[in-house]
C-alpha cells in the first residue's frame, strides 16, 4: 500500500497546485504544457529508456490513447466546471471509479470476495455523500456532454494505466517517457495554437509553475503504476482506494488550508470512505472472506 499512498500524496498535491494556480490566474494549459516536459527530463533523467525502445513498432494503441487523453482531460474538466459547476465535475470525476471497477471484474477477471463487494458498495455512497453540494443556481441540462467526457475520460485512463503496466514488450518506465513526450506535443501544439489565435502571451512563471506541478504529476503516474503491479492481481483494489484515498485527503485539505465549509453529509462521506478503504484493505490482505 506503500505506493498507493504516496500515489495519493502526488495526486492530492497536483489538486492543490491547480486550484492555486486558478486562485493567482495561472495560465493552467501553459502550466499543463511545461509539466509534461519536466516530467519527460525527470523520466529521462531516472530510468534512462534504451534507445532501441523508443522505435515506432514499439508504441501500442494504448500508449496514444494515454498521450492524448492526458492533456485533454484537463480540456474537459474546465470545460466542465465552467458549464456545469465544480461540484458536478467533481461527481463525474469520482463516479468514473464505475468505469475502473467494471474493467477489473470484466476485463482483468478479478474475482471479489464479500468483503470487497461491501467495501466497494460503501466507496460509492460515500462517493455520493462526499460531494453533495445543494444546487446554487439552476442546472443547466443542455452541458451534460462535458460531465460525461470527464466521467468517460478519468475511467479510460485508470484503466489505459493498468493496461500499461501489464505490457512486457518494453519496460513500463520506458512507457512513462513515451506517453509524457505524445503529451507534451499535443499540449504544445494547444497553446501554440492559442498564442497565434488569442494572442495569448508565453510568461516565465507558467513554465516555473509547471516544473513544480511536472514534479509531483511524474510521482503520481509513477506511483500508481507501480501500485498496479505490486497489486497485478487485484485491480479494484487500487482503483477504489486510490479515488477515496484522494477523497479524503482532498477534503481534509480543503477544510484546513482554503476553509471550505462541509455538511453533515459531507462528513458521514468522509467516515464512510475511510470504512470502505479499511474493508477493502481487509479484503486485500485475506484476513476477512
Amino acid at each position: 500500500m506503500i505506493y498507493l499512498t504516496l500515489s495519493i500524496i502526488c495526486s492530492v498535491t497536483v489538486g492543490v497546485l491547480l486550484k492555486l494556480a486558478k486562485r493567482y490566474q495561472i495560465n493552467i494549459a501553459q502550466v499543463i504544457t511545461w509539466n509534461y516536459l519536466f516530467a519527460i527530463g525527470l523520466s529521462a533523467f531516472f530510468f534512462r529508456p534504451a534507445t532501441k525502445d523508443l522505435i515506432l513498432s514499439a508504441i501500442s494503441p494504448i500508449h496514444c490513447v494515454l498521450g492524448i487523453l492526458l492533456p485533454s482531460i484537463f480540456i474537459f474538466l474546465a470545460l466542465s466546471i465552467q458549464k456545469t459547476g465544480l461540484a458536478r465535475t467533481d461527481i463525474a470525476q469520482r463516479l468514473s471509479l464505475f468505469i475502473s471497477l467494471s474493467a477489473a471484474y470484466f476485463i482483468f477477471e478479478e474475482s471479489y470476495s464479500t468483503i470487497k463487494y461491501c467495501g466497494i458498495t460503501v466507496g460509492f455512497l460515500a462517493i455520493i455523500f462526499t460531494l453533495y453540494r445543494k444546487p446554487q443556481i439552476q442546472a443547466n441540462y443542455t452541458n451534460w456532454l462535458y460531465p460525461l467526457l470527464v466521467f468517460i475520460g478519468f475511467g479510460v485512463i485508470d484503466v489505459c494505466f493498468k493496461l500499461i503496466s501489464q505490457l512486457n514488450t518494453i519496460p513500463y518506465t520506458t512507457s512513462l517517457f513515451i506517453i509524457f513526450c505524445m503529451a507534451f506535443v499535443i499540449s504544445l501544439a494547444y497553446i501554440t495554437y492559442l498564442a497565434i489565435t488569442k494572442k495569448t502571451k508565453l510568461q516565465l512563471i507558467n513554465f516555473v509553475c509547471g516544473c513544480i506541478l511536472g514534479l509531483f504529476n511524474f510521482g503520481n503516474i509513477l506511483f500508481y503504476m507501480k501500485a498496479h503491479r505490486a497489486m497485478s492481481d487485484n485491480p479494484s483494489t487500487v482503483f477504489a482506494a486510490m479515488n477515496l484515498g484522494v477523497i479524503i485527503s482532498g477534503s481534509l485539505i480543503g477544510i484546513l488550508l482554503f476553509k471550505e465549509r462541509l455538511s453533515k453529509l459531507n462528513y458521514l462521506g468522509l467516515a464512510l470512505a475511510l470504512l470502505a478503504i479499511i474493508l477493502i484493505t481487509l479484503s486485500q490482505l485475506n484476513v476477512v472472506r
